[in-house]
């Protein structure tokens, strides 16, 4: 009789241990975090990859042309330029506030692209133009170019350069000269248009 209890506890022992196991093994994972992955609740910025371009021509009696690459990234957006037909030295190097190249001279491109109304200055500059973008450093063999990520321009939003011109200049860009940094005249200039090549 003692042996018949002893089995039928054990029995009800493992049913109940059996039924808590199928419970827990029943219980569905938690839900990942709202807006992304479990373990990733950051997202990449929407702009994130998109692009632009802008082809320079040259102004009246210059040989300088050029080609530059925009591309939104998660920290600002990259520039990258290839530039020919320069003097050897560096050249002044902006974003202006008109998508107008019409002018022979390139004057009807306007000043720099400032939409916050800064002070002009050097591109590491936190205060500046948003089209301040330092200068391109010529080679002997009249080539230049830059790639850097600039921080105060976007493809979207309030300091959003396309439409806008990027011109090159015939002098450096002295950082302190108000409001044009004295880099001389227009070399080459061409409007910033979205999308690749």
């Amino acid at each position: 009789m003692n042996m018949t209890r002893t089995t039928l506890a054990v029995a009800g022992l493992c049913a109940i241990i059996g039924v808590g196991g199928l419970r827990a093994q029943q219980t569905p994972p938690p839900a990942p975090p709202a807006g992304g992955h479990a373990g990733h609740d950051h997202a990449a910025p929407a702009a994130a990859g998109k692009t632009a371009t802008a082809k320079l021509n040259p102004t009246k009696d210059s040989t300088a042309r050029g080609e530059v690459t925009f591309t939104q990234e998660a920290k600002g957006v990259r520039v990258v330029g290839s530039f020919n037909g320069l003097q050897m030295g560096e050249h002044g190097f902006h974003i202006h506030e008109k998508g107008d190249c019409s002018a022979p001279d390139g004057a009807s491109a306007g000043g720099h692209f400032n939409p916050m109304s800064k002070p002009h200055a050097a591109r590491e500059t936190a205060d500046r133009h948003a089209g301040d973008l330092g200068n391109v450093k010529a080679d002997p063999y009249s080539m230049g170019r830059v790639d850097f990520v600039d921080e105060h321009i976007s493809l979207d939003g309030p300091n959003a350069i396309i439409g806008k011109a990027v011109i090159l200049h015939a002098q450096k860009d002295d950082f302190t000269t108000q409001p044009t940094g004295n880099a001389g005249a227009r070399l080459a200039c061409g409007v910033i248009e979205a999308g690749g090549k």
